[in-house]
């Protein structure tokens, strides 16, 4: 059984927590896009983990954890957080897998990320300033240099000076900032390679044989739906397929071999970064939100954008992933609002419309087109099974369930492991 668990809004939706509660029944947990741009928190009695590129899985002892070619690492990130995990009492050792293929963001890549930004007086699109876009560009451009690189000098060394005679040039003559020295960057990702080489394999035979197997996979997407390259609120998006098709182009497994595919969504919206937000909720019930919610980046610590749930987009999501169930974690959250309303569609300059905007004005002047639905009172949070949720709560689920013509596999009421409860089973066939 493979499972493919991913974003279903704007990121941010719980994807670590529901990925660590599903790793147990998992014999290996693959990460699949993104970098160390995505950060995924795990509550584990008490103790919060955060996690940026390695997957989840990693906090259970004895599951498989690949990091695929479908990913930019950031070395000098990457053994950071296997030190942090070491220091947390986390072994990761033959556990961790990481894909020569898999493309490096180098020193280069942050800087032109961080310059570009700065540069754009309009059209921001809210980098995390990593080094993750950069880095994708070079590899659709055929110029990156990937894991197995690094563990070559003679490549190594050619690939460097053929890219800094452009990025180079790029700052100095553009930027107008100092330019890289070859030798410098040469001597200290050669020294990563070394650092990681225990790590860095070729995967797609080891995960081709687990499929056949019949191991459990469970693969972990990163941002969201939204933010898909080709699907998402373009250009303010990521620059990977954070959608289900991403698990197969990131790992190296065909699509015959995923059987179900979980979208995580919040029982309410959030954002973080530029781009339009229809239900976003910019007055102080959306700041309470917030703070009830503590939507800070894990990553980066910015305030998230807040908002009702976006059924407009629920649906979009399930279209475009082929969504098979559906996560909803922050349930608490809406604990005492009295009402709580869902955006059923989109008043677009007077057009009632029903389905996502591709266009970005269309978006931008989209005004969200409201239901509302009685809240509750009660404290969800020491709630173990579906039968004792408050009445209301239940009608509130089965409104996001019609709307979005997905049904609910899994309730989280809480950050803890424990706060989890399963509505049908996943594992099994």
């Amino acid at each position: 059984m493979n499972i493919v668990v991913l974003g279903a809004q704007w990121g941010d939706e719980g994807k670590g927590k529901i990925i660590d509660f599903l790793a147990e029944g998992a014999a290996v947990v693959v990460r699949y896009q993104g970098g160390n741009n995505a950060g995924h928190t795990v509550v584990i009695d008490g103790k919060k983990f955060a996690l940026r590129m390695v997957p989840s899985g990693i906090l259970h002892k004895g599951k498989k954890c690949v990091i695929g070619n479908g990913l930019v690492i950031d070395p000098k990130a990457l053994l950071e957080e296997l030190k942090y995990l070491k220091k947390n009492g986390i072994y990761t050792g033959s556990n961790l897998l990481v894909s020569e293929n898999t493309n490096v963001i180098l020193p280069y890549h942050k800087l032109l990320d961080t310059l570009n930004e700065s540069k754009s007086k309009k059209g921001k699109i809210g980098t995390t300033s990593r080094g993750i876009g950069p880095a994708y560009m070079d590899k659709m451009g055929r110029t990156g240099i990937r894991m197995v690189d690094l563990l070559n000098a003679r490549v190594l060394k050619e690939k460097l000076e053929r890219n800094l005679q452009f990025k180079n040039y790029v700052l100095k003559n553009y930027y107008r900032v100092k330019p890289f020295n070859k030798n410098v960057l040469f001597k200290e990702y050669l020294g990563y390679g070394k650092k990681l080489k225990r790590y860095i394999v070729n995967t797609f035979p080891f995960l081709y044989e687990q499929v056949l197997l019949d191991k459990n996979i469970l693969f972990e997407g990163a941002q969201g739906t939204m933010l898909d390259i080709d699907f998402g609120t373009y250009p303010f998006v990521t620059s990977s397929n954070s959608t289900s098709g991403g698990a197969c182009t990131g790992s190296g497994v065909g699509p015959n071999a995923i059987n179900k595919i979980i979208g995580v969504t919040k029982a309410y919206t959030t954002r973080v970064g530029e781009g339009p937000f229809p239900s976003e909720l910019s007055d102080d019930f959306g700041a309470m939100l917030r703070k009830k919610g503590n939507e800070y980046g894990v990553n980066t610590g910015r305030p998230r954008r807040c908002g009702w749930f976006d059924a407009v987009v629920g649906r979009y999501s399930a279209m475009v992933n082929g969504l098979t169930g559906l996560a909803v974690t922050k349930l608490d959250v809406l604990s005492g609002i009295k009402e709580l309303k869902i955006c059923v569609a989109y008043n677009i300059n007077g057009k009632i419309v029903k389905d996502f905007p591709a266009d970005m004005d269309n978006l931008a002047a989209a005004k969200p087109v409201y239901k509302t639905v009685k809240g509750w009172d009660e404290d969800l949070t020491r709630i173990n099974k579906y039968s004792e949720l408050p009445g209301n709560t239940k009608k509130y689920l089965k409104e996001i369930e019609k709307l979005t013509g997905v049904n609910i596999s899994i309730l989280s009421i809480g950050p803890e492991r424990s706060q989890t409860f399963i509505l049908d089973k996943i594992w099994k066939r």
